[in-house]
């Protein structure tokens, strides 16, 4: 590896590491750790597993979506336990011993982050179909991304990258919708 390519990632690491630190640091106050750890459980799978459940039931092509976040959330499983698999990243607890783990962990490794990957994914999914919650959404994203750095389980750029990866799921999901559904359906 070049020498300015290995300095630069070796700045890029330290930048990822001091932010997980600080933010890590929020989770010394019980009321975050516990705002963050139920936010995390949330986003677990569970508000997504009973949001599938329920829409059946509120639109009229309700099974339709439900199938589609299913296909396209198990996608999302699928990239982000191979990336995992082959990566072996380690958490960040366990490489610095400033980081506290503030929860209870999935797997072993970090990157990418699959509760990120997923809020993503489903969200952008939801909004497409029900403009009206796209803030109620975004939000709710965005606080499942931070409660993985601040619970000590991420570092930023697993963060980020899993929100990329989501963000590139949804995509295709437009491109089914747009080019394959009449001739596809999930």
């Amino acid at each position: 590896m070049p020498k300015g390519l290995k300095t630069i990632l070796l700045h890029c690491n330290k930048a990822d590491t001091d932010f997980c630190v600080k933010l890590n640091k929020l989770s010394k106050n019980q009321m975050i750790l516990y705002f963050f750890n139920f936010i995390s459980w949330l986003g677990n799978g569970k508000i997504w597993y009973f949001i599938i459940f329920l829409i059946p039931f509120f639109h009229a092509d309700g099974i339709k979506i439900s199938l589609e976040m299913i296909f396209f959330g198990l996608a999302g499983t699928l990239i982000y336990k191979l990336l995992k698999s082959k990566i072996n990243r380690p958490r960040p607890y366990k490489v610095n011993q400033s980081i506290i783990l503030g929860g209870k962990i999935l797997d072993q490794f970090s990157f990418p982050s699959g509760h990120t990957l997923h809020a993503v994914i489903f969200s952008m999914i939801l909004i497409f179909y029900f403009p009206l919650v796209t803030e109620v959404f975004i939000i709710f994203t965005f606080l499942i991304a931070l409660s993985r750095v601040i619970l000590g389980m991420h570092f930023p750029s697993d963060v980020f990258i899993g929100a990329i990866i989501g963000y590139l799921i949804f995509q295709l999901f437009l491109i089914y919708k747009q080019q394959y559904e009449n001739f596809i359906f999930i």
